[in-house]
């Protein structure tokens, strides 16, 4: 008999490339929840769902999410929400006995200067990136949270802290998207417009590592069968790309062919960021989308959604 997972956040870009990925290798029997049909943040709400579903496998997958201007503009909603949904989720589901529980973090969770590709152990080891600061802090409580869990109650809750994602149902909000959606949206709106320009936030020197969404999902469907993992590991793609090269080949997937231009007014962010995911390669995992064709699936998703007026721009 399949054991049942529930995927909370499953109608987000993670959410819902770990349900096709469930439905695609049959593993699981998926439970469900709409935002309307539960509010996560509502804890006796999340209680009763678990109550009644009886998951035997919770994916943490919903977060409160944005780029570098909403995360700077709105630190106590993404600080706020983000706790409530990890302690409403974990605590329901040790109350509920869950069996297994994996939380999705975020490599922000490491310091602004930590070294270079990020070990697991270099968390907490330095000041956080200012821009992202109440994401990232709320983030390493969900993980701690889990560990803690673990350490006390025996229960086998962990973690997964994947590095930058892009891909099919990204959000391509104008101010509140990620990098990758944005620059699609941008240089999308720039070609259908004859704009003789696309300008790019900070320098373009900074340095991202991208991987699509669906090697994440296959990634905690593989981390699901370790008998023992580490409370959290890192997932990464293993190399990264400037985001003034990455604007070039956003442009070159679109097929626009004016001027890209750099607003140094604008901040950069963290100089660097490259995971360090040997410790998940070793386990016989690897990525299998590489950015070019990453890029090109996710503006011809992009394209899809907007003609059908289905594009997600919260």
């Amino acid at each position: 008999m399949k054991k049942r997972l529930f995927i909370a956040g499953h109608t987000g870009m993670v959410g819902a490339s770990l349900l096709r990925e469930v439905v695609r290798t049959g593993s699981y029997l998926p439970v469900l929840a709409t935002r309307r049909e539960l509010d996560l943040r509502d804890a006796s709400a999340v209680k009763l769902f678990m109550e009644e579903q009886r998951p035997d496998v919770v994916i943490f997958a919903a977060a409160k999410v944005g780029g570098i201007l909403s995360n700077s503009t709105f630190p106590a909603d993404f600080l706020y929400d983000n706790l409530v949904l990890a302690t409403n989720i974990v605590q329901a589901s040790f109350q509920t006995g869950v069996q297994r529980l994996l939380f999705l973090g975020s490599s922000c969770i490491y310091p602004k200067f930590a070294p270079q590709p990020i070990p697991e152990d270099a968390l907490l080891s330095g000041a956080l990136e200012e821009t992202n600061e109440a994401y990232a802090i709320a983030k390493i409580a969900g993980l701690k949270l889990c560990a803690a869990y673990r350490k006390q109650h025996g229960v086998l809750f962990h973690s997964a802290m994947p590095t930058n994602l892009y891909g099919e149902g990204d959000n391509y909000h104008p101010d509140h998207s990620h990098v990758i959606p944005g620059l699609l949206h941008r240089f999308h709106a720039a070609k259908e417009g004859g704009l003789p320009e696309v300008a790019i936030w900070g320098s373009g020197t900074p340095c991202r590592e991208f991987l699509y969404v669906d090697d994440l999902a296959s990634a905690c469907l593989h981390l699901l069968t370790l008998k023992n993992p580490p409370d959290w590991i890192n997932v990464g793609y293993g190399s990264d790309v400037s985001i003034l090269d990455l604007a070039k080949a956003v442009a070159r997937t679109v097929g626009y062919e004016g001027r890209i231009v750099l607003d140094s007014d604008k901040p950069d962010g963290t100089p660097k960021k490259l995971l360090d995911s040997s410790l998940l390669r070793a386990t016989g995992w690897s990525p299998k989308v590489p950015l070019e064709e990453g890029l090109g699936r996710a503006y011809e998703a992009y394209k899809t959604a907007r003609a059908s007026g289905q594009l997600r721009a919260v």
